[in-house]
């Protein structure tokens, strides 16, 4: 299942990270993140992580990832790692794969194995032509563009690409959460459960039947929570 997120960061914050990324000698090779594998494929730039630029539009990015509630019901995060920040211009591209099964989250000094994807935009459509993000799961094909500021969130077994940007500059950020229901389809019963456990809340009230589905839904993530 794909969540298109909206409005996960206002129009002001993503200038203000753009902005940010204008300052000199801020971007390196993406193949430095990447495994053996995907280096053949990968062909994109990102904020250095040793730089204190990359410190700064992680910090505001996960805070707005951690505060915002539909991403929360729709991942249920356990663990959320650290943004990359990459571009992709000149025909960069990222062919198909699967994002690597764990990932180290040095700041923890622990293990988070990744659930969930998501691509935060920071370009708008209009700013740069190819760059899709095509993403393959068992309901067929579907392809992402996104408005800046907005969120494509998915399960991190789907096999994915980024299409060649032929002009102009595909600007994003990308993370991985490790849920704490790891089984893709238990977490999109429980996120279809909760938001329609929300609309009958607005339409009835709390009345006795949404307070009993209520009670049924935190009692499956009991059964089912990896904590």
């Amino acid at each position: 299942m794909l969540l298109h997120v909206p409005n996960v960061l206002s129009k002001a914050q993503v200038h203000s990270i753009r902005q940010a990324m204008q300052q000199d000698n801020q971007w390196v090779s993406g193949k430095k993140t990447a495994g053996g594998q995907a280096q053949q494929i990968k062909n994109n730039l990102q904020i250095d992580l040793d730089s204190p630029l990359y410190k700064q539009l992680n910090l505001a990015v996960l805070q707005q990832i951690q505060s915002n509630t539909l991403i929360q019901s729709f991942a249920l995060p356990k663990e959320i790692l650290p943004p990359l920040f990459n571009c992709y211009q000149d025909t960069g591209h990222y062919g198909n794969h699967v994002d690597n099964a764990v990932h180290f989250y040095a700041e923890k000094n622990k293990t988070v194995r990744t659930d969930v994807s998501m691509t935060i935009f920071l370009s708008e459509p209009n700013e740069y032509e190819g760059g899709e993000l095509i993403v393959e799961d068992t309901y067929g094909t579907h392809e992402v563009k996104l408005d800046a500021g907005d969120a494509i969130i998915y399960p991190a077994t789907s096999l994915h690409r980024v299409e060649p940007v032929t002009n102009g500059a595909r600007i994003a950020a990308v993370t991985w959460m490790q849920s704490m229901v790891k089984d893709d389809w238990r977490r999109s019963m429980l996120f279809n459960l909760d938001m329609t456990i929300i609309q009958l809340r607005q339409k009835l009230g709390d009345c006795e039947e949404t307070v009993n589905l209520t009670s049924h839904y935190h009692n499956l993530i009991r059964q089912w929570a990896d904590l």
